[in-house]
């Protein structure tokens, strides 16, 4: 007699599904991005993605001290200059005094070695035109100006306190170009988590808003096209190559299948960033009743997961790590 086979007998109960799960999602996961701006006196809330704020240097470090008690893995900052310090090669990126830099040294010193402190290494915040880079007089992106650029920003960023930076410019080279500014400046020890695979996506609108972005016209020249998948496999491997510590996939809900193509090849960790518009469109179908937002905000996490991230950055990282502690 053939036996009856019932895979619901592994469903039957919470704890019985808790034991068989092949996928945790724990605070140790989860990375929180944190905006920080010049010229507010209270944090201002971002229209577009509710419940995130710009935060002021004073709220900053109450939000991240929460953070870290929650038990996130990280905290990724970026900066918001006023408008009037932005310029053509985003000089505030550079200046100890800018905005980032100086919320760097005062998490450091708050904080410590308790969370992995990360820094977004790009000039978009920075520059009056709001492209990731430095402009030639056509207006079209120098990748190998920018590069030295990058390069300048990061080794302030080490001194200000970063654990890890974020290239995030989609630049030929930065990988290479920042490790060896780095290291000639001494700090071997401050890692990159490259975002190698990073797309130019409709979802990044609330980012943009959150920000203050200067940009007109899009960055179709240098982030990657949605439609291209193998291009993906080829960008993390030249981050490799040039001594990345870990990579990342950018949005993540759109482009599990690259997640987890990246994963099976990555020999170092692999993050993936579940960015403004993706948080955005769960809350707003929350708001309005069509979905239950804790339940979709942990399927979507845990997704993110299941695909291959060994860490997941998300604006939900705080609350989430608080309900699962």
């Amino acid at each position: 007699m053939i036996p009856e086979i019932r895979p619901r007998r592994l469903r039957s109960t919470p704890a019985m599904r808790r034991l068989v799960a092949e996928t945790s999602l724990e605070p140790r996961h989860l990375v929180l991005p944190m905006f920080v701006a010049d010229g507010i006196s209270e944090p201002r809330e971002i229209t577009s993605m509710p419940g995130v704020y710009q935060h002021t240097a004073e709220s900053l470090i109450s939000a991240a001290s929460a953070a870290v008690e929650a038990g996130v893995g990280g905290l990724m900052l970026f900066g918001v200059p006023r408008p009037e310090d932005k310029d053509a090669r985003g000089t505030c990126a550079t200046d100890e005094n800018g905005v980032l830099n100086r919320a760097l040294r005062s998490l450091r010193s708050e904080l410590g070695d308790a969370t992995v402190l990360m820094a977004d290494t790009c000039l978009d915040e920075f520059t009056d035109h709001g492209h990731c880079g430095v402009l030639t007089d056509s207006g079209v992106v120098d990748n190998d100006a920018t590069l030295e650029r990058y390069a300048e920003m990061a080794v302030v960023q080490a001194e200000s306190g970063a654990h890890l930076l974020g290239p995030s410019g989609m630049m030929d080279g930065q990988v290479g170009a920042i490790r060896e500014a780095l290291d000639d400046a001494g700090y071997k020890d401050v890692g990159q988590l490259a975002y190698a695979a990073k797309y130019a996506s409709a979802f990044y609108g609330p980012f943009r808003e959150a920000v203050g972005s200067s940009l007109e016209g899009d960055r179709r020249t240098y982030q990657q096209d949605p439609a291209n998948r193998r291009e993906s496999l080829y960008e993390v491997d030249l981050d490799l190559a040039e001594g990345a510590d870990m990579v990342m996939v950018k949005p993540a809900m759109s482009y599990l299948d690259v997640l987890r193509e990246v994963a099976d090849r990555s020999p170092v960790p692999v993050a993936a960033y579940q960015i403004s518009g993706e948080y955005s469109m769960i809350s707003a179908a929350a708001a309005n009743g069509w979905i239950d937002r804790d339940a979709a905000i942990l399927e979507s996490l845990v997704g993110i997961r299941r695909a291959g991230a060994d860490i997941v950055l998300t604006y939900w990282a705080a609350e989430v790590a608080g309900r699962l502690s």
